[in-house]
């Protein structure tokens, strides 16, 4: 899709404060209100507008441990990898899941839990126990050195 100044100055604000009345985007790209409402309900209705939602810290909410989880499967079908990817999006604590390739691992999972204890009880109780997993390898993560969700326009 092709966007112009005014879509990406609006995704642009969206992307930094969701919360922005369409008032206060019209103001700042220069359009009237009712311009700026159109272009915001075409990007929507594009699909390049996927949802809204509110980031919260996990460290205040007591997740203080987040670990990269490299997983190998066992085999390379279409019906082990679906099996796979539906018993992950079950675990709440599980923020990410990639199919990779180019590495050892078929997929990385990124997590956050309270502390080592509730990360082996993830790994061990649940990762471990999906149908077809075969290796698993851990990182920690020490320190976020980049965390941002905006893209750039």
């Amino acid at each position: 899709m092709h966007l112009d100044r005014y879509d990406s100055a609006t995704l642009n604000l969206l992307q930094n404060n969701g919360r922005l009345s369409n008032q206060e985007i019209a103001d700042a790209i220069g359009l009237s209100p009712s311009a700026c409402l159109r272009r915001f309900k075409a990007l929507e209705a594009s699909g390049v507008i996927l949802g809204y939602r509110t980031l919260l810290d996990a460290k205040t909410l007591g997740l203080d441990l987040m670990a990269l989880i490299h997983i190998s499967m066992d085999k390379h079908t279409k019906e082990r990898f679906q099996s796979f990817e539906a018993e992950v999006q079950a675990l709440p604590n599980i923020l990410e899941c990639l199919l990779l390739t180019g590495q050892s691992a078929d997929y990385q999972l990124k997590v956050v839990v309270k502390d080592l204890e509730a990360y082996q009880d993830l790994l061990l109780n649940h990762v471990t126990q999906i149908e077809g997993v075969s290796g698993v390898h851990t990182s920690f993560v020490l320190r976020k050195v980049i965390d941002k969700t905006a893209l750039p326009l």
